[in-house]
């Protein structure tokens, strides 16, 4: 994938992401988000940054626990390596985040890491994320209980498929039948490199780990949209932080599981309506909330991506990022 192509990718998520943006605002009122726009305390803005980086800190170090754990991290410094992490936030916009494997093969360009051997990375890394929304989302479950049976079905359903990947028989035996398919002998020893990978990320005691990390990184994100929304106006309390977090991560997760680009729609939808039934909040206002939320969070992350992109390909004189972006099952030549 050449960056010319990358760039319409992301341009063509990032009119889809203004789409969502017009549309919700048009079913609230324009005017009065206008409005709350104007009347936001703006100088709070460093601070709701300066949360979401620290979110992409921590988890750039989880990246680089993973490295380490795999042994993928040879002759990769902490400059490649960082580099490397914030460039795959430019595919956040990608469904369910699965485009952000393009970092197994930036870390390829960098110390020829096969790419079924770094990519389960990227499972890993949404499977913990994942938890940890799940965690995070329990602390305020108490406050909306229409959202009890959702909760309760995605925590049954990561739970299952961690166990199914920890029983290795029966993923093996699965693959080992993918190899009686059409194209089965050729894919089959790559599923192999990528579960052995797997199975050791989600090793308990580097699940544990990994997924503490998670918490407390998205828990930055969560007191992000908190001090969102004080800058709207709403009074700082314990209990607005409890609100804060329990809508924050459960939007998130509800876009996760969408698996549409960014959770576009899904999550400004489901946060608009959380923030309306829990918080009390106008249609307007919980819009604006929204709105500046995702901007200081998906958005500048995609910003600080392509900004991260650019400088590699300078680094590594990549300007053409090859025919296609890899997948899990991608030969490692």
């Amino acid at each position: 994938m050449s960056l010319k192509t990358l760039q319409g990718k992301v341009f063509a998520s990032l009119l889809l992401g203004l789409a969502v943006v017009i549309g919700i605002g048009l079913v609230s009122d324009v005017r009065e988000v206008a409005r709350d726009l104007r009347a936001f305390q703006w100088g709070l803005l460093p601070a709701i940054l300066g949360f979401t980086a620290l979110n992409y800190v921590l988890r750039w170090l989880k990246w680089e626990y993973y490295l380490r754990r795999l042994g993928c991290g040879d002759l990769v410094g902490h400059l490649d390596s960082g580099l490397i992490f914030t460039s795959g936030m430019v595919m956040a916009v990608t469904p369910g985040k699965l485009g952000e494997v393009f970092k197994s093969y930036l870390l390829r360009r960098v110390n020829r890491t096969p790419v079924t051997r770094s990519a389960p990375i990227v499972l890993a890394e949404r499977l913990t994320d994942g938890l940890a929304m799940l965690l995070l989302m329990a602390l305020g479950l108490t406050l909306y209980p229409p959202a009890r049976p959702a909760f309760a079905l995605l925590v049954v359903g990561t739970l299952l498929g961690i166990l199914v990947l920890q029983y290795r028989e029966l993923s093996l035996a699965m693959i080992n039948g993918t190899a009686r398919l059409p194209m089965g002998a050729r894919v089959a020893p790559r599923l192999h490199s990528i579960y052995e990978s797997t199975r050791e990320l989600l090793d308990w005691r580097v699940l544990l780990v990994s997924t503490l990390i998670s918490f407390v990184s998205w828990g930055f994100e969560c007191v992000a949209f908190y001090y969102v929304l004080i800058g709207l106006g709403s009074e700082g309390t314990p209990l607005l932080l409890l609100q804060a977090t329990f809508i924050f991560a459960a939007s998130t997760l509800f876009g996760l599981v969408s698996f549409l680009p960014g959770g576009l729609g899904v999550s400004e939808v489901s946060s608009v309506g959380l923030l309306v039934a829990i918080v009390g909040m106008s249609a307007s206002g919980a819009t604006t909330a929204t709105i500046l939320i995702r901007f200081c969070t998906l958005w500048f992350g995609v910003l600080l991506g392509a900004i991260a992109l650019v400088w590699f390909g300078r680094r590594y004189g990549a300007d053409d990022l090859g025919e296609q972006t890899p997948d899990p099952a991608e030969a490692a030549g």
